[in-house]
């Protein structure tokens, strides 16, 4: 199926007198004849469901359409990305391994790293994205268990070079992970483009209507852990917590990894999905290309009303030609570059806060990527955390605005800008 019709069908396939849609299975447990067919679950040596806090029907079937959208092998959803990001990089490394990131990614995801992670003894290196080739390789160790990036930054709409950080991640042994929360598949489908596992808020534009809070791993099953056994013994030596079995072995490069992210972190962190919540991501996910032709072709016109604006100092936008990521977004998103613009009003901070505080139409709302409008001041909200230094790090000038761009009329939303910019 092509993409548009894999929205709608994948994962779920109802048989005769079925649920046309993907049913919600709102139950904790399941029920069974006899314990040696339970048995058999906990053993992993058959296909079934015997507790929502590991798997949930529901929640496969929308993972299974994630899986197609993204062109992966093997996907499970979690309660959040942050879970995701989490499960996706402790899934590969405990403590006494090392990590190398863009510096370039959502303050959440890097306090998660460099504060939390570290705390349980996994060191992080950031990098500058836009670094050489021969930078990046230099901040490998022997200890480097993964390379990480987001394809487009939140907020500073960085876009990353996918194929140099496969290349630097191959050379050096170590899957690539990227974040695509806000292409999504609809504009970019990283593992073609060298990539290893693909995370996401589902939260954002997969749900895309600010209604259900999720996250998502995809593996595209590409990477080797085979050939790096003495790299990721918890993938390809016996794993005594589930009777020896050894994930390589019994799942194949395809399943090993979401399989033991699933019977090992799922199981004793968590960090689970309700039923509800997946259902109404599947919902979403039906509607995904044609809600991101639209948030892209409405950034498109916020972002030229507002690189013409006296009040603006700046706008980051990839779709604008000479944006510093013009070229890139060209060759990884053909297709717009989502719905979210970054910009700076004349007057820093102050002026910004005064804008921020006209606007009509649009809400001031934590969140980013659905249906409604709103805009967010970083450096006050999302990326408090960080100092000036890791602010600048991040991309995130004192004086950025986030617009995330709804699907309202393009003219409603610039006549909104244009009011709230005039009492600047």
């Amino acid at each position: 199926m092509n993409f548009d019709t894999s929205c709608l069908h994948a994962g779920y396939r109802p048989g005769n007198g079925e649920p046309r849609n993907i049913p919600i299975i709102q139950s904790t447990t399941f029920r069974y004849e006899t314990s040696e067919d339970m048995g058999k679950l906990f053993d992993l040596e058959a296909e079934g469901y015997f507790y929502t806090r590991l798997q949930n029907p529901t929640s496969d079937a929308v993972a299974a359409r994630l899986c197609a959208l993204e062109g992966g092998a093997a996907a499970m959803l979690l309660s959040s990305g942050q879970a995701a990001n989490f499960f996706a990089v402790f899934n590969l490394a405990s403590a006494g391994d090392h990590i190398v990131a863009s510096s370039a990614i959502y303050g959440g995801t890097y306090n998660l790293f460099a504060v939390t992670m570290k705390r349980m003894g996994i060191e992080f290196t950031f990098v500058d994205p836009d670094c050489s080739q021969e930078e990046l390789d230099a901040a490998f160790q022997p200890n480097t268990k993964a390379l990480f990036g987001e394809t487009i930054a939140n907020p500073a709409l960085t876009v990353l070079d996918i194929e140099k950080f496969a290349k630097a991640a191959h050379a050096h042994g170590v899957p690539l992970i990227v974040d695509n929360t806000f292409a999504t598949p609809a504009l970019c489908r990283p593992f073609e483009w060298g990539a290893d596992i693909v995370t996401h808020s589902t939260t954002k534009y997969l749900d895309g209507h600010a209604a259900a809070v999720g996250g998502a791993i995809v593996d595209s099953g590409n990477f080797d852990w085979e050939a790096h056994k003495d790299k990721y013994p918890g993938l390809t030596t016996p794993d005594e917590s589930y009777h020896g079995i050894t994930y390589t072995q019994r799942f194949g490069l395809g399943g090993a990894f979401i399989t033991k992210a699933v019977a090992q972190l799922m199981r004793d962190f968590g960090a689970t999905p309700a039923p509800m919540n997946a259902w109404l991501l599947g919902m979403g996910m039906e509607t995904l290309p044609l809600r991101m032709a639209k948030h892209c072709a409405n950034a498109q016109g916020v972002a030229e009303f507002l690189q013409k604006h006296e009040k603006v100092a700046w706008v980051r936008y990839a779709g604008l030609p000479g944006d510093k990521y013009y070229d890139l977004a060209r060759k990884y998103l053909p297709h717009g570059c989502c719905g979210v613009v970054s910009f700076g009003v004349k007057g820093g901070r102050a002026a910004a806060g005064r804008f921020m505080a006209g606007l009509e139409l649009a809400s001031i709302a934590t969140h980013v990527a659905d249906a409604k409008t709103c805009v967010l001041h970083p450096a006050s909200a999302t990326h408090r955390q960080m100092n000036d230094a890791e602010l600048a790090a991040a991309g995130v000038s004192p004086d950025l605005v986030r617009l995330s761009v709804g699907i309202e009329d393009v003219n409603d939303l610039i006549a909104d800008l244009e009011q709230a910019l005039n009492q600047v």
